[in-house]
């Protein structure tokens, strides 16, 4: 847990220097601290489940009535960061108790809590996640350029609590201890995948390489950023979750292929009605995502892929 505490304040002040680098605080005009104490609120549940404070939880939070009580806490770090502001909004705040208050009581509430087979309120679950993070439901909570992810955050920490201490599912794969295989498993199907990638995506007209010398700074801001904020939420989800749960009932390749459809289709609003190339080639990352997650079941391994993969994107060939 040490680790895992001087891991989490390295990670803030990395947090800190990016924010600087990028001028958040311009771009939200102002009141940076209430944002930034926010987005340490929302870091630390994604942080420390990855290095086992579901058992933790689950030792403290006993009871049926401890766990509803405490999904409230979500609701937490928007408080922190929409009152200074003058900016809270009470449909957020229903919205963001609904998700978390309403969904754990929905677990709780059902003879098979534990039971590790998905039935209908695991659909009903990550259907509502799943759906407003891509439609964006809760955009106005943190309404401000630069600060978008933080929805997604705050999305990943209620999927963590419902699955890890509520649920209890098996074989998520959340753990942040590193590990080498992560390392060579992630760059692997990334490599795998990258020229893949770039022939079909020139010869379709969706990447268009761009001859650029990017800042010494600007490919590890990229990294982190899209690590945390856009490569393990969507891999909890995903993988994670999604492929998991369909494993038990479907088998792996069943699970690997639906999931992958399912991911390429969610991204079916980028930057046009039904962009139906960026389905196409998100699809394919799937496959390749997927296979990383299942090599070992880790999140970690998977996010490597899905991050690379992203920033390779970002700086090159957007």
């Amino acid at each position: 847990m040490v680790f895992a505490v001087l891991t989490y304040c390295a990670l803030l002040f990395a947090f800190w220097i990016v924010a600087g680098y990028f001028h958040v605080e311009v771009t939200i005009g102002g009141h940076f601290p209430s944002a930034f104490a926010s987005f340490a609120l929302l870091l630390a549940p994604f942080w420390f489940f990855g290095f086992e404070a579901a058992g933790l939880l689950r030792k403290l939070l006993n009871s049926r009535r401890k766990r509803i009580i405490a999904a409230a806490i979500f609701l937490f770090p928007y408080l922190v960061y929409a009152l200074p502001r003058g900016e809270f909004r009470i449909s957020v705040a229903t919205a963001i108790l609904f998700l978390s208050v309403g969904l754990t009581a929905l677990f709780e509430f059902s003879p098979s809590r534990t039971r590790q087979a998905a039935d209908w309120r695991d659909f009903i679950v990550l259907a509502l996640l799943g759906l407003t993070v891509n439609q964006r439901w809760l955009g106005g909570a943190w309404a401000h350029p630069g600060l978008g992810g933080l929805a997604k955050l705050l999305l990943t920490d209620i999927g963590l609590y419902l699955y890890l201490v509520v649920r209890e599912l098996d074989g998520v794969g959340y753990d942040f201890t590193p590990r080498m295989d992560d390392v060579k498993v992630g760059l692997r199907e990334w490599a795998l995948f990258a020229p893949i990638a770039i022939v079909l995506g020139l010869a379709l007209g969706f990447l268009h390489f761009h001859a650029q010398l990017p800042s010494p700074w600007a490919i590890p801001a990229a990294w982190l950023l899209t690590f945390v904020l856009v490569a393990v939420p969507e891999e909890l989800f995903f993988r994670g979750l999604m492929q998991n749960l369909l494993e038990r009932r479907f088998g792996g390749r069943a699970a690997l292929i639906a999931t992958s459809i399912i991911f390429g289709l969610s991204h079916y609003n980028k930057r046009a009605v039904f962009n139906w190339r960026y389905v196409l080639l998100a699809t394919i990352a799937g496959i390749f995502y997927g296979r990383a997650w299942r090599y070992r079941r880790r999140i970690f391994t998977s996010a490597i892929t899905h991050t690379t993969v992203d920033v390779l994107w970002s700086t090159w060939f957007r």
